[in-house]
């Protein structure tokens, strides 16, 4: 690798290899993809990841292509090479990979599984690549992120993903909330004043809890760097109540860092109404674009007849409970980053990581110092997380 004249981009260097050789444990000889976008952030680390792969004697291709948003489809180029099965595939784009156009029009499957994606396919379903993606990630973000202490790391996610596993539901509030699980006593909804505090219930019946540990060393292991989280998609129509996102928000032009806070009316399982001020207006618009985009893919033969209505439903579908524990990550306004900051959670809407619930969009919402409550079989109830601080027994130290 040639030498450096920045400590950043040492520190940059640094990070990439512990993404490589740690994270992903690159072999010889493996064939590793990586693809991204002409962006100044991405490309850069792009080419120290390249060179990273090449002194762990791997062999690195780097596709770049135009900028995808959420409701874009990749070029034919990028699942072409990823039809050709490399070992591993990373995604580092500027915003998102890119819909897959075939899989859309008709979705694999994998045993009683359906994917509309073939990067999903072989990785989720063949389980036959590893892989991570971070979209918008900068160098400052790579390099300060990513060499983090894997082991802490990895007893927290152990501890949070049983207790998820077993949960019947989970109970999430923020400060001002009622505090107990709606239903119980007036309910949160219309008409809850923005000032008050998140106050969610959902199910998870059937759920299983992923993790995103950095550890993607095997076929069908992937997630995020920066790593960081335990999340899991919601039981189908479980969620009510009252979301209120107070850091940062995705949306389908970017990301939104809120004045005033976001609040989301959740009945059913999906979003019905939005409140607050020109931040709510946004995120409301991307939603609706979510829903128009699906409409008008069917009408034009990319989705099959049906399925327009279907992923245009699931915009508003809660498609994700998330818990941050990266502890080198702070909050930014960059939610690939925010949404692993250790005593925060996140909510998304949109499309799910159980393959149920179709959408065009995955969008993600911060909350800050949230309790988590895990409702058990039987009714009781076990804390997670208490005003953004995990209990003792979870925290994962001097293990």
């Amino acid at each position: 690798m040639q030498g450096r004249f920045d400590a950043r981009e040492w520190d940059l260097n640094r990070a990439a290899e512990v993404a490589i050789r740690e994270c992903l444990a690159v072999h010889p000889d493996e064939r590793v993809l990586i693809v991204t976008n002409p962006f100044l952030d991405v490309m850069a680390i792009s080419e120290a990841l390249y060179n990273a792969v090449i002194d762990a004697g791997g062999r690195p291709t780097m596709l770049v292509q135009p900028l995808k948003t959420q409701l874009d489809f990749a070029d034919e180029a990028v699942y072409a090479a990823i039809a050709s099965n490399p070992d591993v595939v990373i995604s580092m784009s500027q915003e998102k990979l890119g819909k897959d156009r075939q899989g859309i029009r008709e979705p694999y499957r994998v045993g009683e599984k359906s994917y509309d994606s073939l990067f999903h396919m072989l990785l989720y379903g063949k389980r036959s690549l590893r892989s991570f993606w971070s979209p918008r990630v900068t160098r400052e973000i790579f390099a300060r992120t990513v060499p983090i202490d894997y082991g802490l790391l990895k007893r927290r996610c152990a501890g949070l993903k049983p207790l998820l596993d077993r949960a019947e539901a989970v109970i999430v509030t923020s400060a001002g909330g009622a505090g107990s699980p709606p239903g119980a006593g007036s309910p949160p909804g219309a008409g809850s004043p923005p000032s008050a505090g998140t106050d969610l219930w959902i199910g998870l019946a059937g759920r299983e809890a992923h993790v995103d540990d950095g550890d993607f060393c095997r076929p069908g292991s992937g997630g995020n760097l920066p790593a960081g989280e335990v999340f899991i998609s919601p039981e189908l129509g479980s969620a009510r109540g009252r979301i209120v996102f107070d850091g940062s928000v995705a949306s389908t032009d970017g990301v939104i860092v809120p004045r005033t806070p976001i609040t989301a009316i959740v009945e059913d399982g999906f979003v019905v109404e939005l409140q607050g001020e020109e931040e709510a207006e946004a995120l409301r618009q991307s939603l609706d674009h979510g829903e128009e985009k699906a409409l008008a893919m069917e009408r034009e033969g990319t989705l099959p007849p049906g399925q327009g209505a279907v992923y245009a439903r699931n915009a508003r579908n809660l498609g994700e409970l998330g818990i941050g524990l990266n502890p080198a990550a702070g909050i930014l306004g960059n939610v690939i980053n925010d949404e692993k900051v250790y005593g925060t959670c996140h909510v998304a809407v949109g499309h799910n990581y159980d393959e149920d619930a179709p959408a065009l969009i995955h969008l993600d919402g911060l909350i800050r110092n949230p309790t988590i409550r895990a409702v058990m079989p039987g009714g009781r109830e076990l804390t997670i997380m208490e005003d953004g601080v995990l209990t003792p027994d979870l925290e994962g130290r001097g293990r």
